[in-house]
Formats: C-alpha cells, structure tokens, sequence
C-alpha cells in the first residue's frame, strides 16, 4: 500500500517557462500604462468639464446681470417719459414768454432777410431765437452764413435759441438741406463759398438740445419721422460718392459735416465702420475728428488708425488721436512730435532746391516750417508737455524764421551821389552789348528833348564808367526829365566846368548811367526777386 505524501514535504513540480514569464510581465505593464492613460483622460475630462461649468456659469450670472440692469433701463426710461415731458411742458412756458419779448424786441430793429448789424451777444441771441420761434429755417441759414466773423458767438448762443423751436431736429434738416446732402445752389458766386462750417455748427448746437434731460445722450428728443429723414439724407450722402469721385476726392467740409450729422441725429450703422474709418482718417487733421471716430464707434479701431497716419507723415494728428483714446503709453507723444519736425525741416529743404525761382522758394519753406512749428508749440502747451519737451529752442527758431523774413521785406538803401554806385536792377540793357537802354517812354513824351547834335567821340565818356564797352554809341536823344525840369547839380553826375563851349557841344551827358533811372525824379527800384 502506497504512503500517503506529507502535505508539509515539497513536491517536485513543473518549473514555468521563462517565455511565459516574460509574457505575463508584460501583460502587467501593459495594463497599468492603460490604466493610468484612461486615468489621466478622464482627469482632463473631469477637469474640462469643471472649467466649462465655470465658465457658463459666470456667463449665466453676466447674462443676468445684464438682464436686470436693462430691464432697470428700460423701466427707467418708462418713467421718465413722464418727468421728462412735464420738464419740457415747464420749459415751453418760459420759453413762449421768453419769445414774445424777444419778438417784439428785434422787430422793427434788425432786417433778417439782410443780415442786420447786431451789436452784442444778446443782440444775436434774440434774432437767433426770432427765426427759431418762427421755425423760419430758410431765413436762420441766411443769417448764420453772413455772421461767419461772429463764429465764436455764434457757438455759444445758438443751443439756447434752437431750444426755442417747436421741433428743433426738424428745423434743422431745413435749414442746412440747401447744401446737405447735394449742394442746391445755382448762383456760381454763391456757389464758390464754402459753407461746411455752418453745417457743422448748426449739427453741433442741436446736440445739447435733443438730449433727454432725465436720461441723457443715450436717448435723443427725436421724433421717428426726423430719424427716418436723417437716415434718407446719409443714403443720399453715401449714394453721391461716386459722382463725387470716391472717398480720396471727397472735400473735407461735406466729410465732417457727413460725419457729424451722423452722431448728431443718432443713425451711426455698423455695417458702414470701414467707411467711417477711411473718412476718418483721410480728414484727420480737423480737430473735432478724434472725438467723432470715438462717437462712431471706432474706439476698438483707434491703435491701427493712428498707426496709419504716422505712416503717412501726420504724427501731429495722431498725437491727437492718442490722447483722445489713451493710448499715450503705447505712442509717446514727443517722439512723434520730433518726426513731425524733423519731416517739416526736410519737406522744406526740398521745396529750396527749386532752381527756377530761388526767391519763392526760400518764401515757401520758410513758411512751411514756421507752420510746423507753431503747430508742435501749441501742441506742446496744450498736453503739457514742457518737461519732456521744452520749447524754448522751438521759440527761438521761430523767431528766427520771422526776423529773417522782416529783413527780406525792409528795401536796401540806393546809392545816387557815389561814382562807384552801382546800375539799378531795373535798368534797361541792350541786348548785344549789356550796355544801357534810354528810357522806354521817352519818345512818347510831349516835351521829351531831341538832341540834333552829332554822336560824341568814345572819350567823351567819363573813366567812372569804364565798365562799359567803349564801342557802345551814345545815346541820340536825353532822358525825358529834361523837357520840364532842370538838369540836377550833382557834381558827381554833370560837372559845369567839363561842359565844351555852346555850339561845339556835342551831345549833354545822357549816356551816363546814373541819370538812366532819374527821368521820372524817383528813385530807382530794385527788381521784386531781389525781396523774396
């Protein structure tokens, strides 16, 4: 009978093979690296989506946010229809009284159709208001335009008398639709006047007027028929570029005025900001421009505009920009300002290089450059800038520019009584010989002297004229002062006792060149080229 094996004792078993070792082993890898790899995505996922959670959560909160504050608006604006109508129910009392006593004031006093003199700024304020009371559009444009010398007080009193008007929006419309948005002139001295300025100035004044005094700007007192009208205006506007030959050829007058019109009546599309930019930009250098591109909705556009006008030399006008935006970090202001000159200095030096008229173009450089400095100057002061850029230096080249420019208007002094004084340079020359002319009108003359004598010998003439040819012939008749005035005493010009006995004279002394220029008794002039 067998033994029973002890369970303690080893049994001799089949060995594993080490194949199969290495296969399990890396079965065991295998699935621990893919463990962890799907660990660690769902770890990103769990993560992402955490993040997106966030996210849409901050957005709902936005959102709502958003939400209450315009429903917040929107009931406030309800509201304030009210206050804001009975604002005006208490203003149009005043105003009515206001107006009665300016009518019967100006009546009778100034001729409106005529553009009356008016003598102060309350004077102008009344017939302003007459016109508005009146809702006399045609007859507000005509004064406007012939008080162009009373600009400033006319931006101060206007906004008042446009409160005047029963429907000031509407007015005007009226008033400027004689050259906005076509030019309806047909008479061609009218036609020559450039009246973009008052467009601009009636736009401007309307703006604190149709304001919502509860609100504010964000709601404008303008009625849907005027805004409609507005819009009608701006697409004529538009639709007339093309006849006017694009954008590069549009006149800056009509572009600001385009531009303010927008802003003023609250119709700005942004489907049309390329073209705001581009009309923007090529009319930079009006000053109101950097405060209508904000207004237009080109304040996220402002860093690649002022990039663009540095580029095309106006780095004054972009300085302008930089400060109405806040941009004075990212585009320092006195180095632009230093290139603005340094380009001003070279456009001069090449405007001297002209060789056809040397006088002109020294005029014309110099003017440039006083130009370019009086416009950095006031640029300088009005940012404050003096501690990064004095100006003294600027001043003092200024004041060159314009001493320099004093001493070319001052005549040089003209010597008359010196052997040695030089021709005139008005004076006539011969064509063959340089020699001098006698004087033009002489033969013309009445009383002008003939001679009959016979031409005198070359050595008549006198040695303090050698640099004469002494071939020249002398002249066959006087200058024409001898008809009706006496020969002059100057010694140096005639001597008596040089003079041959009468009959034997030969001719009187005409071919001397200082008594070329005296047959009128005036001075000789110097020629305009030597001035410029």
């Amino acid at each position: 009978m067998g033994s029973i094996p002890d369970p303690g004792e080893l049994t001799e078993l089949t060995p594993p093979s080490f194949d199969e070792f290495q296969r399990q082993t890396s079965l065991m890898t295998s699935c621990t690296l893919l463990w962890k790899e799907l660990s660690d995505h769902f770890t990103s996922l769990e993560q992402n989506l955490l993040k997106k959670s966030e996210a849409l959560r901050n957005k709902i909160q936005s959102l709502d946010k958003e939400t209450k504050v315009s429903l917040s608006e929107l009931e406030q604006r309800e509201v304030s229809i009210e206050g804001s109508v009975e604002i005006a129910l208490g203003k149009l009392g005043e105003n009515k009284d206001a107006a009665l006593i300016a009518l019967r004031k100006v009546s009778g006093e100034v001729d409106e159709n005529e553009n009356g003199e008016v003598d102060d700024g309350e004077g102008l304020l009344l017939v302003l208001k007459s016109f508005c009371v009146k809702m006399d559009a045609l007859g507000f444009w005509r004064f406007v335009t012939g008080k162009k010398k009373e600009l400033e007080a006319l931006r101060a009193q206007m906004p008042l008398a446009l409160a005047e008007c029963l429907d000031p929006a509407r007015f005007v419309l009226e008033s400027i639709s004689e050259v906005f948005p076509v030019d309806k002139r047909v008479e061609k001295s009218e036609r020559g006047n450039d009246l973009g300025w008052a467009c601009v100035l009636v736009l401007e004044s309307l703006i604190p007027v149709v304001v919502d005094p509860v609100i504010g700007k964000s709601r404008l007192l303008v009625t849907p028929t005027v805004k409609e009208r507005a819009k009608r205006i701006a697409e004529t506007w538009k639709a007339s570029l093309e006849e006017r030959g694009g954008i590069e050829n549009v006149k800056t007058p009509d572009v600001h005025t385009f531009l303010q019109h927008l802003v003023t009546f609250g119709i700005v599309k942004k489907e049309d900001v390329n073209l705001y930019r581009k009309l923007v930009v090529g009319s930079a250098w009006r000053k109101q421009m950097p405060k209508l591109a904000v207004s237009l909705g080109l304040g996220d556009k402002m860093p690649d505009m002022i990039e663009e006008l540095i580029s095309r030399g106006q780095q004054l006008d972009a300085v302008h920009f930089t400060y109405e935006v806040g941009l004075v970090n990212k585009f320092p202001p006195v180095p632009l300002l230093k290139a603005f000159l340094k380009d001003a200095r070279k456009a001069a030096a090449s405007i001297m290089d002209d060789p056809n008229n040397p006088g002109r173009a020294a005029q014309l450089a110099g003017r440039k450059e006083q130009s370019a400095l009086r416009a950095v100057i006031k640029c300088i002061e009005e940012y404050k800038l003096e501690d990064q850029f004095p100006p003294e230096n600027l001043k003092k080249r200024l004041e060159q520019l314009e001493k320099a420019k004093t001493e070319k208007r001052k005549p040089a002094a003209v010597p008359v009584n010196k052997r040695t004084a030089a021709v005139p340079a008005n004076k006539r020359t011969r064509a063959n010989s340089g020699g001098p002319m006698p004087p033009a009108k002489a033969g013309r003359l009445t009383n002008a002297y003939v001679s009959s004598f016979p031409a005198p010998p070359t050595i008549v003439r006198s040695p303090s004229h050698a640099q004469y040819p002494a071939g020249i012939p002398a002249y066959h008749s006087p200058p024409p002062m001898y008809g009706s005035r006496s020969p002059p005493t100057n010694p140096y010009a005639y001597s008596p006792e040089a003079a041959p006995p009468l009959g034997s004279y030969p001719v009187a002394p005409m071919n001397y060149p200082a008594y070329g220029g005296y047959g009128n008794g005036i001075a000789p002039a110097y020629q305009q080229a030597y001035y410029r």
